[in-house]
């Protein structure tokens, strides 16, 4: 299994943005689907945005669409999630995660490798 790291996350203004990063240990995600998603104490992980491989599907929670965008970098080294217009309601840790499934999903048990999270707080 690939092992993801996530980073960029930290505390922000309503507002604000952030860029979160993820990227694997040794190895580039080309061959991966890719998802980002995000937990708050007591709840399930939610589903923010999913990749494919070959970049050509992209889809969005309905409570970030709009805002978000996931996208990977030209060397797909990294698989990033540009977050815009926050809200104190994404106050989460988000989670990066792996998936050689056939198709790119949105269903956390259909991803491989999960990164350990990096927290994104955002004030009001």
């Amino acid at each position: 299994q690939v092992q993801v790291v996530e980073s960029g996350g930290g505390l922000v203004q309503a507002g604000g943005s952030l860029r979160l990063s993820c990227a694997a240990s040794g190895r580039t995600l080309t061959n991966y689907h890719m998802g980002w998603f995000r937990q708050t104490p007591g709840k399930e992980r939610e589903f923010v945005a999913r990749i494919s491989r070959n970049v050509a599907i992209t889809s969005y929670s309905d409570s970030v669409k709009g805002r978000f965008v996931i996208f990977r970098d030209n060397a797909k080294t990294t698989v990033n999630l540009q977050m815009n217009n926050l809200k104190p309601e994404d106050t989460a840790v988000y989670f990066c995660a792996a998936s050689l499934k056939p198709t790119v999903s949105s269903r956390p048990s259909d991803y491989d490798s999960w990164g350990q999270g990096t927290q994104v707080t955002v004030s009001s």
